[in-house]
């Protein structure tokens, strides 16, 4: 079975900006190209997985979405990078679908996609909500602390149910520790 490094897309491939609403206020990190670029050559799936509510609250359109990702695309390539898929949930937070995070609808899908053993899968996000899509598919969790995640880490990490399985820096780091052996052993 095919393994994947899931990628949550605001604060932790690219800038937290609220909601992107203009492809203006999309900037992705320097280090997002490295970051999927090593889960290329490692063999392994990167797939990006995201709730985009800023849809169904008419912040902006799917035209818009689809430039943002073409932008990311174009990004990642220009370092010899590319995700293999983009998940997204369109949804309200209030909508109850099994699409948005941390309901594991969108890692489901991919994994019926790719043919992917989420038990030795991992979900790398700036939010807790990502360690906690993680652990509800069976998958590792990896949190980062750019984006809101150093907030999180600090202030709220007393209230989580589980820990992350790893805690880094930023994406890159969090893909090295994966593809590492310590990594290796966290997934099962």
């Amino acid at each position: 079975m095919k393994r994947a490094i899931f990628i949550d897309r605001d604060g932790t491939l690219n800038e937290e900006a609220g909601y992107i609403n203009h492809l203006s206020r999309f900037r992705p990190f320097d280090f997002a190209a490295e970051a999927v670029g090593l889960i290329n050559r490692a063999g392994w799936r990167a797939i990006l997985v995201t709730n985009q509510s800023g849809l169904a609250r008419g912040y902006f359109t799917e035209e818009l979405l689809a430039r943002v990702h073409d932008r990311l695309g174009a990004t990642l390539a220009r370092g010899d990078a590319r995700l293999d898929a983009i998940y997204y949930c369109p949804h309200h937070p209030s909508a109850g679908c099994d699409c948005r995070k941390p309901n594991p609808g969108l890692l489901s899908r991919a994994a019926a996609d790719f043919g992917l053993d989420l038990r030795r899968c991992f979900v790398v996000g700036d939010r807790y909500k990502d360690v906690e899509l993680a652990h509800r598919a069976g998958a590792s969790g990896v949190m980062v602390l750019t984006g809101y995640g150093r907030g999180e880490y600090e202030h709220q990490r007393a209230a989580w149910p589980a820990p992350p399985e790893h805690v880094a820096e930023n994406l890159l780091d969090a893909v090295r520790w994966i593809l590492s052996p310590a990594g290796s052993r966290a997934a099962t």
